[in-house]
């Protein structure tokens, strides 16, 4: 099992008063030197938090496995093809929006991104979408080429009962393997409700942001991956 640290907060920090500091690129050193297994920013059409340059220095620097979450748009997939992220995420993407709200709907997307995949594939990047879990969702994603699935965990979060939730979420990530999709699990994920979705095999990496970057303020980036990391271990 693996560990992405999302580090888009750090740069929402610095964008709060227009300064350059602190660098996310910096946030992303630390977080390896924390046992990260890999760095993801969302580079949105807004540029609220991570820009082109953020993600231009974070290629060079990341040594481990480089996610970028974008929208299925020409203008990203131009940007991915230009700087060559190890992998790219597909996500919904809303103006004004606090965070992602929810999976891409690709039952209902009227885009089809069968093609889109296969350019991004053919740059050599392993694409992944974000999806709610769903078996319809994860039917379309095989239809359209992805490599892997990343299940939104947001409902799961927030659930009163976790049992039935993480029953329902094996229950999805067990499907996705047998159909050949790697699967990753993301969103509102932190140091306690992380516990319980270790016991589920088929995930087999975690992309965790807010909570981290939050333990940070207190403990350091290094250290708050690093504790993220012993819980994640510990499961092994």
């Amino acid at each position: 099992m693996g560990l992405s640290v999302n580090i888009d907060h750090v740069a929402t920090v610095r964008e709060a008063r227009k300064e350059n500091f602190p660098d996310p690129v910096y946030a992303a050193v630390e977080a390896e030197l924390g046992g990260a297994d890999g760095i993801t920013v969302h580079l949105r059409a807004d540029r609220r938090h991570i820009n082109e340059r953020d993600l231009t220095v974070l290629r060079q620097v990341v040594k481990t496995d480089l996610n970028l979450e974008m929208a299925a748009t020409a203008e990203m997939a131009g940007i991915a093809s230009d700087v060559k992220p190890d992998r790219v995420t597909l996500v919904p993407e809303a103006p004004g929006e606090v965070t992602t709200q929810g999976g891409l709907d690709l039952v209902n997307l009227k885009q089809d991104l069968k093609l889109f995949i296969s350019d991004l594939r053919r740059s050599t990047m392993r694409v992944g979408i974000f999806i709610d879990p769903d078996m319809g969702q994860i039917k379309e994603a095989v239809r359209v080429g992805a490599q892997y699935i990343e299940i939104n965990t947001n409902e799961y979060t927030k659930a009163r009962n976790v049992r039935e939730e993480t029953i329902r979420l094996a229950r999805v990530a067990k499907a996705a393997r047998r159909e050949g999709l790697g699967v990753h699990a993301g969103h509102g994920i932190d140091y306690k409700n992380i516990v319980p979705l270790l016991n589920i095999s088929e995930i087999t990496s975690y992309s965790i942001g807010f909570a981290i970057v939050a333990r940070a303020l207190f403990v350091g980036m290094r250290q708050a991956v690093s504790e993220m990391v012993g819980i994640i271990k510990g499961a092994r």
